[in-house]
């Protein structure tokens, strides 16, 4: 069974098109979309996409459980769920976020957004074995596929191999649209050019009052992978991690 994992769109509908466009070319016969995808410059675009694909599954990721919290008005902004974002979304938009699934299983392979058990919990390619063998828990499968720190890698963990598809929208450590292709066991991590000045223009029409700032800093350039890891290592280190 042939796989696409695509974690963390966030909203950027070009990086999206271009994934799937490429993705297309390995005909997979099921995408996975491991969370985050809405929580961005383009959020009903992008989810009105999504709902016209064949042959996927969605991961609830921690973003989208934002937005649907606070679309109820159980939850306030906190950056996660932003008021515009939550402003553009239609009822209908709001229950298909909320039927995402926690994890997926897909031919032996455990697809989550974080961690099997959380969708929140922080991890990068240097965290310490003992951290990661403890959040992903007990799991019965040797493949796990994650996402939500959007920086691409693959490791063995006491046993398990745990690999993180990067970001389609929002990748850290390159401006290229990352994903994941997975087959009988197999990973591979691919990369996506598209048109960065074209997806920026589209992008800063979005009517998002920070959009011109946000498209500078997360879609023509983006923070190094040493920034982000040092950046995640700092939060995870927290007394309040989960």
């Amino acid at each position: 069974m042939r796989v696409a994992a695509l974690y963390d769109v966030h909203g950027n509908l070009p990086a999206l098109e271009a994934v799937l466009e490429e993705a297309a070319d390995y005909r997979p016969d099921l995408i996975i979309f491991g969370g985050d995808v809405a929580s961005g410059l383009l959020p009903v675009e992008t989810l009105d996409l999504l709902m016209t694909l064949e042959d996927v599954r969605f991961v609830r990721g921690n973003a989208d459980r934002a937005l649907v919290e606070m679309y109820d008005q159980e939850r306030k902004s906190d950056g996660l769920a932003d008021e515009w974002v939550v402003a553009q979304i239609t009822p209908r938009h709001r229950d298909f976020l909320d039927a995402f699934e926690t994890k997926v299983v897909a031919d032996g392979t455990l697809y989550c957004h974080a961690t099997p058990h959380d969708d929140e919990p922080i991890f990068t390619r240097l965290s310490l074995d003992e951290r990661v063998r403890r959040l992903i828990g007990y799991v019965e499968h040797d493949l796990v596929v994650c996402g939500h720190t959007h920086m691409q890698f693959d490791r063995t963990v006491y046993g398990i191999r745990v690999v993180n598809a990067g970001s389609v929208g929002m990748p850290y450590g390159t401006t290229e649209a990352c994903w994941a292709l997975v087959e009988d066991g197999e990973v591979d991590l691919r990369r996506t050019w598209y048109d960065l000045e074209a997806a920026a223009e589209r992008l800063r029409r979005s009517g998002h009052s920070q959009a011109k700032t946000l498209v500078a800093e997360n879609v023509l350039t983006s923070p190094s992978e040493e920034e982000a890891i040092g950046f995640f290592e700092e939060l995870a280190a927290r007394p309040d991690a989960p």
